[in-house]
């Protein structure tokens, strides 16, 4: 259980009041006059306002300061009425600058000289040599008491600002999965379910066709969702409980089951297929599936043509169609925007809304690849996405994502 400050201070400046009271009695055998009433209220005026000490540090040190000065010159012991001022030096230095801590620890010093010089018998040398050395001291501990709780302030703030901008990246790659599964899916659910609607009074065979086609999409829709879920379980939950993500492996069902929905689409492999880290297969897989789902929302009635083109070091996927293309904003030199890993701004790439090329430009970056995306010359848009292959990129890329 924490220990509220302010009462751990009231417990402070109760002991030291009875160790200073306890000493007191001695004051009789060291050859000094025995304490009387108003040799017990100064000591107690000396320590017990040390309960106020982290309000109030200079002013109670002060006052400390000069109700062992009024005690030295009552004529009593000054060793009893010693401790009080050391710790409100201290407590000076672990919380206020060093120059205002100096300036303390030169009215101690003086303190205890002035009741050297009105002693007698004084060692003087002594004297100086402790008023020299002990507030220094003081105030050097003090100094890196306040330099540690600084730096643990510090500690705390870049901890919690750390904190808040991985639960914000996190965020978004949770949004990315969301639109990259829902987005798609329920678009070819749609276009089926409206096909369905249209024939299912006069081509029952192509309406159970549409409906068996929105099982399946359903399906895998809840099976990538029930994926994206096992990756944000709990650490205790075993690993295996989590389907698999998606790769290139899947893509031709996936271009096949858009292809039921309605969208004549092709996909041509060129090159040596050969095994690929999982980050890259799943960022090729999304951005594919990203560019079909806007085809059938925007480009209806439009053919597709999907082509992965292998190549050593290198993965690049291309989505083509003849649609009328959505238009991009263009630069100040009337060309269109190049959407790459580096250096858009993609708030400007889709005026209308949507997540789906800020998506893809986050996974392309993620995997220090570049995507271009934008109107093609002879009719239609066009993604044009190019991976690194090597086992660093692709190292680096999962070590994000994770």
């Amino acid at each position: 259980m924490r220990t509220h400050p302010l009462a751990a201070d009231v417990v402070i400046a109760l002991a030291l009041t009875t160790v200073a009271l306890l000493l007191g009695t001695e004051s009789a055998a060291q050859g000094w006059p025995a304490l009387d009433p108003l040799g017990w209220t100064l000591v107690a005026l000396v320590n017990l306002p040390l309960a106020l000490r982290t309000k109030a540090p200079v002013a109670v040190c002060l006052f400390c300061f000069a109700a062992s000065t009024w005690y030295t010159t009552a004529g009593y012991w000054p060793v009893v009425s010693s401790l009080g001022p050391m710790l409100a030096l201290y407590t000076v230095a672990s919380l206020r600058p060093l120059r205002v801590a100096l300036a303390c620890a030169a009215l101690l010093a003086a303190n205890w000289i002035y009741a050297g010089l009105i002693t007698d018998g004084s060692n003087m040398a002594s004297v100086v040599a402790q008023a020299a050395g002990f507030p220094l001291v003081l105030c050097r501990f003090g100094w890196s008491a306040r330099r540690t709780a600084e730096l643990n302030r510090q500690l705390r703030a870049e901890q919690a600002e750390r904190a808040r901008r991985e639960v914000a990246d996190e965020r978004v790659r949770i949004a990315r999965e969301l639109h990259d599964v829902v987005a798609h899916h329920m678009a070819v659910i749609n276009v089926q379910a409206g096909l369905a609607r249209f024939v299912f009074d006069t081509d029952a065979g192509t309406a159970r066709e549409a409906l068996g086609t929105i099982a399946a999409t359903s399906g895998e829709a809840l099976a990538e969702l029930r994926r994206m879920l096992g990756l944000l379980r709990a650490d205790d939950t075993p690993a295996d409980s989590a389907a698999p993500a998606p790769g290139l492996g899947q893509l031709a069902d996936m271009v096949a089951r858009v292809r039921s929905g309605g969208l004549a689409v092709t996909l041509t492999v060129t090159g040596e297929p050969r095994p690929l880290p999982p980050g890259v297969q799943l960022c090729a897989y999304r951005v594919v599936q990203e560019a079909l789902t806007n085809v059938i929302k925007h480009a209806p009635g439009a053919r597709a043509a999907v082509e992965l083109t292998y190549r050593p070091g290198t993965l690049t996927v291309s989505v083509v169609d003849d649609g009328p293309g959505v238009t991009l904003p263009r630069d100040t030199e009337g060309r269109g925007l190049r959407l790459t890993g580096k250096g858009v701004d993609p708030a400007r790439i889709r005026p209308q809304g949507g997540h789906g090329l800020i998506g893809m430009r986050e996974r392309a970056k993620l995997y220090g690849g570049t995507i271009v995306v934008g109107p093609r010359r002879e009719g239609g848009f066009g993604v044009l996405l190019t991976l690194p292959t090597s086992s660093q990129a692709a190292r680096r890329g999962d070590a994000d994502r994770q």
